[in-house]
């Protein structure tokens, strides 16, 4: 599709399609007597249970040029009764972001969580859309810490980072790579404003952190898909790390974070600590494997 109008047009067709697709007898609506010329529900049916008036149903169905809000969005998808995948279809067409389809927190799919441990000797790790760690292979742990050591709770990148004492020299630039940390956070937690263990979460960092506080309120928001980060490990002393992130297209509320090595000393530093790991277990870490 092409343009404006090749969306808003498909915008139209999407939902007369949806809406002929559905009979009242889906969602036990009475029939009241009347015969039904065409397929489907009506739109004064289709309104009512979106909460809209009939006009905005008749003027979208007809491309008339409206965007609509996430709140009507939602009305709509769910008196069309969508799937995920349409619903954010919809959202999309509409020019408004999709809700993110998330999993429980803790909930890992198990082919992502063993593909955490495929990666070794590559630093990897199986973060949530809250940053919660699922999943981690062992090079990660020799690198950054030992997840398995922290409660459940606590197994939250960003928490670690801004509370837990022994993250606070592991970034060479913290500044930097906090205030990166936090902006990823801030989109996040936009697009998941109905998620109240992820407001939780920044309201428990703004209780226990100044730092948190103050780079909060810069207001910045990127997603960070890669980028490089200077880090300072107790045994190998510096090194620097090229970060990548992956979304599975099954569960795209999950991001695959895979370190490489920025340079030969850095590649150094980290074939020392894969060493290291290799002396522990082998098991893979994690909340679940599935």
């Amino acid at each position: 599709m092409n343009g404006n109008a090749d969306v808003t047009n498909e915008l139209a067709a999407f939902l007369r399609l949806r809406r002929e697709r559905l009979a009242p007898d889906d969602l036990a609506l009475p029939r009241n007597g009347r015969s039904r010329r065409t397929p489907g529900l009506r739109r004064e049916e289709v309104a009512e249970l979106a909460g809209v008036s009939v006009d905005y149903v008749i003027r979208l169905e007809q491309g008339r040029g409206l965007r609509p809000s996430p709140e009507v969005l939602y009305g709509l998808a769910r008196a069309l009764r969508l799937s995920d995948d349409e619903r954010a279809y919809l959202f999309d067409l509409a020019g408004q972001r999709a809700e993110a389809r998330v999993a429980p927190s803790g909930q890992v799919a198990g082919p992502v969580a063993r593909l955490v441990h495929d990666l070794s000797p590559l630093p990897c790790m199986l973060l949530d859309h809250r940053f919660d760690i699922l999943a981690w292979n062992r090079e990660m742990a020799a690198l950054m810490m030992d997840f398995g050591t922290v409660p459940d709770r606590q197994r939250n990148t960003l928490w670690l980072c801004f509370v837990h004492p022994g993250l606070r020299d592991f970034y060479r630039d913290r500044e930097h790579v906090m205030r990166e940390g936090i902006a990823d956070l801030r989109a996040a937690w936009a697009a998941n404003a109905g998620d109240a263990a992820l407001g939780e979460l920044v309201g428990e960092l703004q209780m226990q952190s100044e730092e948190f506080v103050r780079l909060w309120a810069l207001r910045d928001v990127k997603v960070n898909g890669r980028g490089s980060k200077p880090l300072l490990h107790p045994r190998v002393g510096p090194l620097t790390v090229d970060f990548e992130v992956l979304n599975p297209l099954q569960d795209p509320g999950h991001r695959l974070i895979i370190y490489r090595a920025s340079d030969p000393a850095s590649q150094a530093a980290l074939d020392e600590i894969a060493r290291e790991a290799a002396d522990g277990p082998r098991a893979l870490h994690g909340a679940a494997t599935g």
